[in-house]
């Protein structure tokens, strides 16, 4: 799985010009799922996400994790975060999962990370034309792979 979660102000998804979902304050977090992925990642990564220190304390130190800044987490599904560029122009999506692997664990990555935060988590909706909209805040932008454990 790879993520790239952004510390935003605010973020949407609209459908056909309906928003879907929202959130204030909180984290952005776009969410590829590949072929080889399964449990162990979402358990990890859950917990990555949930105890990333992002947040500015009250010396304005990033020392806070999204639960104790109060913020909510809006999640996006994203299979381009799985493109391999190495040849040529067009992107390459073969290490995305399919729709009948990624579905579920999409699905399993959200109740999960709901079941951390103590709370619901806003999503997109898998597989549809969305457009996402955020007010970065600082900005800070972390980008996670479970298969790089960095």
């Amino acid at each position: 799985m790879r993520v790239v979660i952004q510390r935003v102000l605010q973020a949407s998804v609209s459908i056909s010009g309906t928003v879907t979902a929202a959130i204030g304050p909180g984290l952005l977090v776009l969410l590829g799922i590949g072929e080889e992925d399964g449990n162990e990642d979402i358990e990890w990564l859950v917990r990555k996400i949930a105890g990333l220190r992002i947040f500015d304390d009250a010396n304005g130190v990033m020392n806070v994790d999204v639960r104790d800044a109060g913020g909510d987490i809006l999640v996006v599904s994203q299979f381009t975060l799985l493109a391999s560029t190495r040849k040529g122009n067009r992107p390459a999506y073969i290490r995305a999962a399919r729709p009948e692997i990624a579905v579920p664990l999409y699905e399993q990555f959200c109740a999960t990370l709901s079941a951390a935060l103590g709370k619901p988590v806003p999503t997109g909706t898998f597989g549809a034309d969305m457009q996402v909209a955020l007010v970065n805040d600082g900005p800070v932008t972390i980008i996670i792979d479970t298969k790089n454990r960095e």
